[in-house]
């Protein structure tokens, strides 16, 4: 029987970052899985690259694939952020003070480890199980949008792989991200006077957006850390050269709003600045939605969530974090969010797994899907 430690130093030397195909991962998942006698469906797409990507749902022997009805479903992404060129072993695992180093070490290969160390070690398992596959969720949950829009799956109860330290999270933040362009006129900067600036005009937006931010701060929910929806401006492009009044100005802007709220607060409140503005002084600005994905929040009194509990003897927590949680939050009875590893440590080459964690979160898996 392969040990989760062995399974996750194969895939964190699969570079799987999202601009390639995640199909070796896959491939990889489901050889296992074919040896235990279980079946498998490959779901392929393009991204709009081209390149293949590939879900997957597996089921176990004796049990149909082809139902849609599932009470159980494992959830993992298979792909991962980059990483800097100067990370030599982003890709050639190591051990040091208990903990496995690498890319997705937690993010989220540590969790497929063990879902695969799990479905080896578990001969009995519980009808209406089912593991599933995504690929793209590092740039949107694609993946597992393919598969809500399909309708591939009508999950009862669903596990999501993503770093908490072994926490239930029942609830988590929304991921939210718009563009937007700030519109000027060039001219000569010399003569400033026969332009627009499109930085000077973007600069007062991103002034007002950072108002209504201290203002958004008020809404609260106590179960988040920090209780409140967030907003930040990451990148910021504009001007051609220092000699020319800036025709235009863009910048991205997300926010991670908390459950309950409506879900387009924000981006009402900044269309809304955006008018105000445009009332005065030569402004112009076009937003264009990215990205919206809504929180997601599991009562408390959930039975997973309570099982997940006394298992792992840790308390529920919430996650900043947006997941693909959030898509199937709406069509599954119970979800949660649930892994080994800090999140704190990936997307960096900080990315690492506690030994112990792997372990234990393989015994935790077997129980779930061992029949009562």
């Amino acid at each position: 029987m392969t040990s989760a430690v062995e399974h996750l130093s194969k895939l964190i030397r699969i570079a799987s970052n999202s601009a390639v195909s995640n199909r070796p991962v896959i491939e990889y998942a489901a050889d296992v899985l074919h040896s235990l006698g279980w079946t498998t469906r490959a779901l392929p797409y393009r991204d709009p690259q081209q390149v293949e990507k590939v879900n997957l749902i597996a089921a176990p022997p004796g049990q149909n694939i082809s139902a849609h009805d599932a009470d159980l479903v494992l959830m993992c992404h298979t792909d991962t952020v980059p990483f800097a060129p100067d990370w030599d072993r982003a890709l050639d695992p190591f051990i040091r003070n208990g903990h496995l180093h690498g890319r997705g070490a937690c993010d989220v290969k540590g969790f497929l480890a063990c879902i695969l160390a799990a479905a080896s070690a578990e001969p009995q398992l519980i009808d209406g199980l089912r593991i599933v596959l995504t690929a793209d969720e590092e740039v949107g949950c694609i993946g597992a949008g393919h598969l809500v829009a399909d309708n591939a799956l009508r999950p009862r109860r669903v596990i999501i792989g993503e770093p908490t330290s072994l926490r239930p999270a029942r609830a988590g933040k929304g991921y939210y991200l718009a563009g937007i362009t700030v519109t000027g006129k060039e001219a000569h900067s010399a003569h400033p006077q026969e332009g627009v600036s499109a930085i000077y005009r973007a600069a007062r937006l991103i002034t007002a957006i950072e108002d209504f931010a201290t203002q958004l701060a008020q809404e609260q929910n106590s179960f988040f850390d920090p209780p409140y929806t967030t907003l930040n401006i990451g990148t910021i492009r504009g001007g051609t050269a220092k000699n020319i009044v800036a025709g235009s100005c863009s910048f991205e802007l997300e926010w991670r709003p908390i459950p309950g709220q409506a879900p387009n607060a924000v981006m009402d409140s900044v269309t809304t600045i955006v008018a105000d503005l445009q009332r005065s002084d030569r402004f112009h600005a076009e937003i264009r939605p990215v990205r919206q994905q809504p929180g997601f929040e599991t009562p408390a009194a959930s039975p997973l969530v309570q099982q997940v509990e006394r298992l792992t003897g840790r308390a529920a927590v919430s996650i900043p974090f947006g997941s693909e949680a959030s898509l199937f939050a709406p069509i599954a009875t119970e979800v949660i969010v649930f892994g080994p590893g800090d999140m704190r440590t990936a997307h960096s080459s900080r990315e690492c797994v506690p030994l112990a964690e792997l372990e234990e979160a393989v015994a935790i898996l077997r129980t779930l899907i061992r029949p009562a």
